[in-house]
C-alpha cells in the first residue's frame, strides 16, 4: 500500500464511501449481507466485521486520511437520530468527513438545515434501501438547499445489486433536471447502469461517480464494467472519486485499489481518483 502511495506522490487516500453507524444499525446491515447470497448468486462475507475502534485503525493503516460515515434510514423517523449520532462520531473522529442523511418525511428540510449548521459536509441517501423516489415533492426544498450550499450528496441510485422501484438513471435524472447545480456523487459508478450515469456526469457539471466496488473481481462477475466506457473514465477523470464500501466488502480493502490500478489508465488518473479529486471537493489539506 505504502509503495503505491509513494509512487503516486500522494499523502494518502480520500475515501468518500465508507460506513460507520450505530452498532445496532450496522448489525442489521451485516445481517442483510449475510443473507444476500440468494439475491446475487454470490455469498457476501463481511471482511472487516470488527469493533469500531479496530475498523478505524484498519482504515487509517490502509492509508485513508479522510473518509465518510455513510448511513441511511429505511423508514420515517430515523434520519434525525442518525444525524445526531453522526455528528457525535465526527466530533470524536477528526479525519471523518461529517456525514448526514435524510428521508422524504414532514420536517425533512428543517433537520437537513440543522445538520448543515452543525457542520455536515456530505450527505448519503440510498434509494434502494429507502425505497423512495428522489423526486418526491417532500424533498424538493432539500435538494435546493443542498444545491445552494454546494454540499455533495452520495446517492445509491444504480440498480445493483438488485433493482429497486426508484433505481436507475431516470429518477435521479429528474432531480438533476430540476436542480442542475446539485453536487451528486453516484455510488458504485451507477452499477450496473454505468453508461447512463456517465451520460448524466457529462450532462451536469456537478455529477461525480465513486468507484465503490466497481472493477473488483466480485463486481465484475455480477455486473462487468463495459470496456467501451474506459475512454469516458479518462475524459471524466476529474470527477471520479475513490469509494470502497469499507467495512462491508467481501474482499480485502487493497483489492479495490489494485482493481483501479489494473485498469491501466495511468498514474495521473490514479492520483486524481485516489486523492486529488476528493481532496479538492472536500478541501482536505495534508
Amino acid at each position: 500500500m505504502k509503495a503505491l502511495l509513494d509512487r503516486l506522490g500522494i499523502p494518502g487516500l480520500v475515501d468518500v464511501h465508507t460506513h460507520f453507524m450505530p452498532q445496532n444499525v450496522l448489525d442489521k446491515v451485516w445481517a442483510y449481507f449475510d443473507a444476500v447470497g440468494p439475491l446475487t448468486g454470490l455469498e457476501w462475507p463481511i471482511t472487516y466485521r470488527e469493533e469500531e475502534d479496530r475498523r478505524l485503525a484498519l482504515l487509517r493503516r490502509f492509508g485513508a486520511v479522510a473518509f465518510t460515515a455513510m448511513l441511511y434510514p429505511h423508514k420515517p423517523g430515523m434520519a434525525a437520530w442518525l444525524n445526531s449520532w453522526a455528528a457525535d462520531f465526527a466530533a470524536r473522529t477528526p479525519d471523518c468527513l461529517h456525514t448526514a442523511t435524510f428521508f422524504p418525511e414532514p420536517g425533512v428540510d428543517g433537520y437537513v438545515r440543522d445538520a448543515l449548521a452543525a457542520g455536515a459536509r456530505v450527505f448519503k441517501v440510498h434509494l434502494q434501501v429507502g425505497g423512495f423516489d428522489p423526486a418526491d415533492t417532500l424533498l424538493d426544498a432539500v435538494w435546493g438547499t443542498l444545491a445552494d450550499s454546494g454540499t455533495p450528496v452520495v446517492v445509491h441510485c444504480g440498480s445493483g445489486p438488485t433493482p429497486g422501484a426508484f433505481t436507475g438513471p431516470g429518477p435521479m435524472g429528474r432531480v438533476l433536471a430540476r436542480h442542475p447545480r446539485l453536487r451528486v456523487i453516484v455510488a458504485h459508478m451507477g452499477m450496473p447502469e454505468y453508461g447512463e450515469f456517465l451520460d448524466l456526469a457529462q450532462r451536469y457539471e456537478g455529477v461525480r461517480l465513486d468507484t465503490t466496488m466497481a472493477f473488483t473481481d466480485f463486481s465484475e462477475r455480477l455486473a462487468p464494467f463495459p470496456e467501451r466506457e474506459l475512454k469516458r473514465l479518462v475524459e471524466l477523470g476529474d470527477r471520479i472519486l475513490l469509494g470502497s464500501d469499507f467495512p462491508n466488502i467481501p474482499y480485502p480493502y487493497v483489492h479495490q485499489l489494485h482493481a483501479l490500478e489494473r485498469l491501466g489508465l495511468g498514474d495521473d488518473w490514479l492520483r486524481a481518483v485516489m486523492y486529488e479529486n476528493g481532496a479538492a471537493l472536500f478541501h482536505v489539506k495534508r
